[in-house]
């Protein structure tokens, strides 16, 4: 079933801003980076995107980094951001169709297979519109991931070969386990629409996992401003704000969804109830001009209505937790090079809570710009990282080389983050 909003009854709270917006913001530094990839036929279309950590509880040391790099698949890589294996993305099916594309992964923990219990990597591939499952074994030889995506799994937006083409496919990807079910889903966004669907992850008797379709919601386009007058961020024609960040709280069931151009909204994971708009970014309701010949959009004056924490696009949804059941929420404001922290408690409203940028540690390691994916984890992580991790892409990795696009992740010491937020 689907749900459409009526966009005139969305309201966004005044918020109380622990630093002005004038202060600036206090910087992290990366201790590590990942090898540099090039989105050119000579570097395979590897673009990094978006990032996954997962916790080896027997070896916290030997915890592993899961990450999307869209056309080149995936890439694992050790806490000395080394890389452990590589996965190809799936070829195309047809010689005019879209090759496979990974956009963002997720973890679900000890979910049931016929083989027994597994953590799993769970990535959205875009080319081919379906989810794909990886089995973690840190231990197996030839590489931690094997892949157990169940030949029959289903297209998730798409009802056939020329809509996958078009590409309006599985796009931003968030994991949840219903603590009073046991059972384990994925929420997976619409490139280019407002769409996101709920699917219920499902193994199969022989060992594969596959899923269904529980209910769609769609979340507005457009929008009414204090004027009275109605909104939608400028875009090519044809083409609705999207979402791409998001992640689900598993202390109560709460979705935070980043719809790119318009802000962070806070919804059940279950897709069910009214969506609320937490923050907004600075651009919301300025109005803007698409120009077809140059394929960009011309801004018009500043209204006034948008939000001051966060600009377009907003990204990179992730969850620090503390064990007393507080923690941020940490948003990749991609427009400014900033991170933004929110309250992770519903008691406060989500108010905003601080921010940082990663800066540069030296000449050659250098910080991160235009951020699409970041994860967090606050577990110690052996003695690299005993106070836990925050993993952020690149999108312009420095010295880079020459004019070949180039991108890659940086390892931050959690603990440095907590003190920016806590300053």
């Amino acid at each position: 079933m689907t749900t459409a909003l009526a966009a005139a009854a969305l309201a966004v709270p005044a918020q109380a801003h622990h630093r002005s917006s004038e202060s600036p913001l206090p910087t992290v530094t990366p201790r590590a980076e990942t090898p540099v990839l090039h989105d050119d036929d000579e570097g395979g279309n590897a673009d990094a995107d978006d990032p996954a950590i997962w916790r080896n509880s027997a070896a916290p040391g030997r915890s592993l980094v899961i990450a999307t790099a869209k056309e080149g698949g995936l890439r694992v890589y050790d806490l000395d951001a080394r890389p452990v294996q590589s996965i190809a993305a799936p070829p195309a099916v047809g010689e005019d169709d879209a090759p496979g594309r990974f956009n963002n992964v997720d973890l679900v923990h000890g979910l049931r297979l016929s083989s027994g219990r597994a953590d799993l990597a769970v990535t959205s591939d875009r080319g081919h519109d379906r989810l794909r499952f990886y089995r973690i074994d840190r231990d197996r030889v030839g590489g931690p991931l094997t892949d157990v995506t169940d030949a029959a799994a289903p297209p998730v937006f798409s009802r056939d070969q020329a809509e996958i083409n078009d590409q309006r496919t599985a796009y931003g990807l968030a994991t949840w386990t219903d603590p009073a079910s046991g059972k384990s889903f994925a929420l997976v966004s619409r490139r280019e629409r407002t769409s996101i669907t709920l699917l219920e992850l499902l193994p199969t008797a022989t060992g594969t996992v596959t899923y269904r379709t529980v209910r769609t919601l769609d979340l507005p386009s457009s929008f009414r401003l204090p004027d009275g007058t109605s909104w939608s961020p400028c875009a090519e024609p044809d083409e609705l704000p999207q979402v791409e960040g998001m992640v689900v709280d598993p202390a109560n069931g709460t979705l935070y969804a980043g719809q790119e151009d318009i802000g962070i909204w806070r919804l059940r994971a279950d897709l069910t109830g009214t969506p609320k708009l937490i923050d907004k970014v600075r651009e919301y309701g300025v109005p803007g001009t698409y120009d077809e010949e140059t394929e960009e959009c011309t801004p018009g004056a500043d209204p006034g209505y948008g939000g001051t924490k966060i600009s377009a696009d907003v990204e990179g949804l992730t969850l620090l937790t503390e064990s007393d059941g507080d923690g941020y929420l940490l948003a990749s404001s991609q427009g400014d090079n900033t991170f933004a922290a929110y309250d992770r408690e519903l008691e406060d409203a989500n108010e905003y809570e601080g921010g940082f940028r990663v800066a540069p540690a030296n000449s050659t390691l250098d910080g991160s710009e235009e951020c699409d994916g970041a994860a967090v984890l606050n577990a110690p992580l052996g003695d690299r990282y005993p106070n836990g991790l925050l993993v952020v892409q690149d999108g312009h990795d420095a010295p880079g080389d020459g004019d070949r696009p180039a991108t890659n992740f940086k390892f931050v010491d959690l603990g440095t983050v907590m003190d920016a937020l806590d300053d």
